[in-house]
């Protein structure tokens, strides 16, 4: 991810879940924590976090972690606050921007290279694509910056991408994490499966490649 940043918005109040969405448990941490840790994990140039009603807690939940956090004091405008507040705080020397919602844990960052070679390609912005829907991460080159700080309203970046449909590209992937946002209390509990089931593959294709297992 040389040169780019990845933008986390974390801004929200979570009021479909019953607040406080980004601080519940998944797999005995925050999900916000899980989020920034794997967005962390993805090497890029730097890693934002923008909160709004939880700001304090958020942070503290984030303590040791290679991310700046950053408050978006107009959050309850909605979710263009925190893009615009996020935006404004990227390096300049930042060629462009993959930007993740807070309430996604199960988003594959590792599709980014794939995401961020497709914007520089087609001039302005890539967004991936499961079973014909569109999903997140979107990847957003430098051009992309000065229409992403007049955003207005509770609004994300989509309008953007309807204006500038020739320099727009879709890339097809057959990850569910793309589309999969946690907004109530039984989606937390799907991603708490899917997390565990991870985990566990994780855990025993480590175990197989020392010995300890044997191949399937």
């Amino acid at each position: 991810m040389h040169g780019w940043s990845a933008l986390i918005l974390a801004g929200g109040a979570g009021r479909r879940f019953g607040g406080g969405k980004l601080l519940a448990s998944l797999a005995g941490q925050p999900v916000i924590r899980r989020v920034v840790e794997k967005v962390v994990a993805g090497r890029f140039a730097e890693v934002l976090v923008v909160t709004g009603a939880d700001d304090n807690a958020i942070g503290s939940a984030l303590r040791g972690l290679a991310c700046r956090v950053i408050h978006a004091p107009d959050w309850a405008e909605g979710m263009a606050a925190t893009l615009r507040s996020g935006v404004s705080a990227i390096s300049p020397d930042s060629d462009g921007v993959c930007i993740f919602l807070g309430d996604m844990p199960l988003v594959p960052v590792d599709l980014c290279g794939t995401l961020i070679a497709a914007a520089n390609g087609a001039g302005y912005a890539a967004r991936p694509c499961a079973a014909g829907k569109p999903g997140h991460p979107v990847a957003f080159s430098r051009a992309a910056f000065s229409d992403l700080l007049t955003l207005t309203g509770d609004q994300g970046a989509a309008a953007l991408l309807k204006q500038h449909p020739g320099k727009v590209a879709y890339c097809e992937t057959d990850s569910g994490g793309v589309l999969f946002d946690i907004d109530t209390p039984g989606d937390l509990a799907t991603a708490e499966r899917a997390w565990n089931a991870c985990a566990t593959s994780a855990t025993s294709e480590s175990a197989t490649s020392r010995g300890d297992l044997p191949k399937p």
